[in-house]
């Protein structure tokens, strides 16, 4: 109960705070199965039950031919992988312990550590279920060649971004607000299902049609995506400014509401839920 703790350097205490971020984020990442592998693997048949379902609705409801010219499922997976990944980001920063959590009364344990963890869980499983059924449509399938992989990815990567951005918004109202987080949240991940844009070409749809969407920073980074991974189709109706704009701005703001959630957090919050 009582112990003496020692002075620690700076590098002493970044290599424990490591340690721990990396524990967490194995915790997390097997919240869904003891096993990491059937983890992975539920992650990814999530992805390709989505795929294949947007495949059917295009395919019977005759929009194939709007698609952009390549690869059909590439430009489906496109919008896909980039959704998926927002939203699992979102839920799972606003998911994470609360300062009120029993989590928080072990030490060294801080709601930064389980900010980070949730975010580095959420990259590692979609980024692994990404590569793994690009790889193997590449390889069972057909051949198929994304035109700048490295900037494609860089917005697969801003997407994951956002979605932290805005759940870590929703984690420092959570404690306050408990409820409306909950409704909220569950509302904001399926709005994307149709505000992201990832049903069609953004050049497509006329400039009424794109003030409707151009205010989602995931309808800008799913665009952009596919700005990099088609070599024929140059996006007019995004930018990559806006929602690094939106993630850093909230961040920020977040960063903020937590400390703030942080210093006034009482444990009898709970009663509230």
């Amino acid at each position: 109960m009582f112990q003496y703790t020692r002075p620690r350097s700076t590098i002493q205490s970044a290599f424990i705070i490591g340690e721990l971020i990396y524990h967490t984020t194995v915790r997390k990442v097997r919240n869904t199965h003891s096993n990491a592998f059937i983890a992975l693997l539920v992650n990814m048949l999530q992805a390709v039950v989505l795929v294949a379902a947007f495949y059917v609705l295009f395919t019977v409801l005759g929009l194939r031919g709007a698609k952009l010219r390549g690869d059909f499922l590439l430009y489906v997976m496109s919008g896909v992988f980039l959704y998926i990944t927002h939203v699992k980001a979102v839920g799972a920063i606003a998911g994470s312990e609360s300062p009120a959590s029993p989590m928080m009364q072990h030490a060294p344990m801080n709601t930064i550590v389980a900010i980070v963890s949730g975010a580095l869980s959420v990259l590692y499983i979609q980024s692994l279920s990404l590569f793994t059924i690009l790889f193997i449509y590449h390889v069972v399938f057909t051949p198929f060649e994304v035109a700048q992989p490295i900037l494609a990815f860089s917005m697969f990567l801003l997407a994951w971004f956002t979605g932290c951005a805005v759940g870590l918004v929703l984690l420092a109202v959570k404690p306050w607000f408990p409820t409306f987080v909950s409704v909220f949240t569950l509302v904001y991940q399926r709005a994307n299902m149709i505000a992201s844009g990832k049903m069609f070409v953004a050049n497509s749809l006329p400039p009424m049609m794109v003030r409707v969407f151009d205010w989602n920073p995931l309808f800008h980074t799913i665009d952009q995506a596919r700005g990099f991974a088609f070599v024929n189709y140059f996006p007019r109706n995004s930018s990559i400014d806006y929602p690094v704009i939106i993630a850093l701005v909230l961040v920020m703001v977040g960063l903020m509401g937590e400390f703030y959630t942080r210093q006034h957090v009482s444990s009898s919050w709970g009663a509230r839920r």
